[in-house]
This record gives structure tokens, C-alpha cells and sequence, in this order.
């Protein structure tokens, strides 16, 4: 009998505990954000709402409704300065997913600066950043960045980056790598100098290829891009445009010697479209120019599925 009473106490608690994690205010419930309206439901436009026309028919594909996204010649560099869209309440882990096509700006600029981020960013005092990327630069939308951003629990400038980039057109992994702000004083000397996974470091490394998706350019049409994070793995994947098979970009469990490299704490979602003055895509040397006209892109939709016990979970634990 006390045996039993003990499970119905523990078997309590759980229960508890989900319906704390799905009921917290702070946090986003699973949902989908279709853009089918002026207004986004799920999340906030930063900055003048002339950047942004939501719920208009899109250039590329017909029957599909999007929300546009405009950066201007006038606008600073810098990915606070171009169109943003951030989450209206906190997410964690979960499955993230979006549908989406970045500017087609490489025929009219060769050597534009220009930046599509899909991501998630929250830095929080005593648990440090917490950052998951998709990027890619519009000079060359044949490659995609995936990674992650970490620092120090109480300083935001101690970072260390996690990343992989892809050429998605070709299979080819250019290569995978960790930066860290133990390599010097400034975010000049972190980026200066980056270390490699192990060769036989299979948890940093999977897959260790690709398969080549043909035509592949991520601004001539429509992909699905996700996600899927947990506290000790993290997967970015994408569906293949024809057949629909998950093809996984980066399976992550790996360690590096200060970080784990996968963010823990919760965050914000993110979706944003800038001018960089100093990140030029590998395969287009010195493609930092400002735009010389306004360019677009488009979502469709974008979507959040949280893991509501292993977020009830971390926040029991951390007294969140």
C-alpha cells in the first residue's frame, strides 16, 4: 500500500508538471503561424510596419499567402537594424520548423552583404545566451550556416560558437567548427581563430555527408527548414522539396572543452533579414556591399512544437 501511494504520488506530480509547463504565461504553446492576416498572431514586428506585408499573395507561388519582409538602402547594418520578427512570449526545447524563400538579390548585386537569419536569441542573466541558427547570405543561397551561439552565465561578449556550413547544391560540408572567447581578449581574436572537431569525434560530426539536392538555391523557391532541440542533442534538418524525406544537416551531441555548445536555457523566436559589413559568403570573396535597392523575402508559415515534460523538467530544476 505504501508502495502504491508513493506512485500515485510521483505519477501526480508529473501530471503537475505538464500542465505547469503548458499553462505557464510566459511561454508560447505549440502553434503555426500562417501569415494568413495583416497582423501576425504569434509574434511582433519590429520596427516600422513598412517593412513588413503580411498576409499578401506571393511573387513565386501561386495560392500561397506569405508575409514579405523589405529591407531599404537607407537602413544601418547589422541584424537589429533590418526587418525582424521576434516571438511574443518565451519558447525551449522543441521542434522548430519554418517554410520559407530568401531574397532573390544575386543577379541584380553580385556581392551584396545581405543576411536571412531564422533563429532563436534570448541572452538571460546567470544562464548566458541562447541562440539556434539558420542562416544564409544572399551573394550565394546555395549555402546554409547552422549553429549555435553560447556565453558565459553573466556576460553576453564571453561567446562561443557551434557551427557547420553546407553547400546544399553540391553535399558538400565546407566544414564544421567551434570558436570561443578563451582564445583572446576581443571578438576579433575569437573569430580569428577556429578549431576542428576531431576526426574521430562522431558526435560533433554526423552525418559526415549529405546528399546534394539538385538546383538547390534557397532563393529561387520555397523549403521547409527545422529544427529539433533537446538539452543534449540538437538536429537541424530540411524536408526535400520533392519527395518530402527529412534530410539531417547536423546531428549534434558533441562536447567542446569550455561548452556543450547546446544552448539550456529558454529563449525567443526569431526571424530577421539584414546587411552585414564583414561576413562575406565563403564562395563570393568580399560580398559585403550595402543594398542598392529594396529587396524582399517571403515565409509562409513557421511553426513550434515544444518537449513540454523536458521543459517542465529544466524549469523544476533550475527554479525557473
Amino acid at each position: 500500500m505504501k508502495r502504491f501511494s508513493i506512485l500515485l504520488v510521483a505519477l501526480a506530480l508529473i501530471s503537475l508538471s505538464s500542465c505547469d509547463s503548458k499553462t505557464d504565461s510566459r511561454f508560447m504553446q505549440s502553434f503555426t503561424e500562417n501569415f494568413d492576416n495583416a497582423k501576425p498572431q504569434y509574434f511582433n514586428m519590429d520596427g516600422s510596419h513598412l517593412r513588413y506585408y503580411s498576409g499578401v499573395h506571393s511573387f513565386t507561388e501561386e495560392n500561397t499567402d506569405v508575409m514579405l519582409m523589405t529591407i531599404k538602402p537607407t537602413d544601418e547594418w547589422g541584424p537589429a537594424n533590418g526587418p525582424q520578427i521576434t516571438s511574443t512570449k518565451m519558447t525551449h526545447f522543441g521542434r522548430y520548423s519554418a517554410r520559407l524563400r530568401v531574397g532573390d538579390i544575386k543577379g541584380v548585386q553580385p556581392k551584396v552583404g545581405m543576411v536571412t537569419g531564422y533563429f532563436t536569441y534570448q541572452f538571460t542573466e546567470g544562464y548566458g545566451l541562447s541562440e539556434i541558427d539558420f542562416e544564409w547570405l544572399m551573394a550565394d543561397p546555395r549555402i546554409i550556416c547552422i549553429g549555435t551561439w553560447t556565453s558565459a552565465p553573466d556576460d553576453v561578449n564571453k561567446l562561443q560558437r557551434v557551427g557547420r556550413t553546407i553547400n546544399l547544391a553540391t553535399g558538400e560540408i565546407l566544414y564544421t567548427n567551434y570558436r570561443s572567447y578563451h582564445d583572446g581578449e576581443t571578438m576579433e581574436d575569437m573569430y580569428a581563430t577556429e578549431h576542428f572537431f576531431d576526426e574521430s569525434d562522431d558526435a560533433a560530426l554526423t552525418p559526415r555527408t549529405i546528399p546534394a539536392i539538385e538546383d538547390y538555391d534557397a532563393s529561387k523557391r520555397f523549403y521547409v527548414y527545422g529544427f529539433d532541440w533537446y538539452p543534449d542533442r540538437l538536429t537541424w534538418w530540411m524536408e526535400h522539396p520533392e519527395t518530402g524525406e527529412k534530410i539531417i544537416l547536423w546531428d549534434y551531441t558533441g562536447k567542446t572543452p569550455h561548452y556543450s555548445g547546446i544552448p539550456q536555457s529558454p529563449t525567443t523566436y526569431m526571424l530577421n533579414f539584414w546587411h552585414t559589413l564583414n561576413w562575406s559568403v565563403e564562395t563570393v570573396p568580399n560580398s559585403i556591399e550595402a543594398p542598392k535597392y529594396p529587396y524582399t523575402m517571403e515565409v509562409d508559415w513557421i511553426k513550434y512544437e515544444p518537449y513540454d515534460d523536458l521543459n517542465a523538467a529544466w524549469r523544476a530544476e533550475h527554479n525557473y
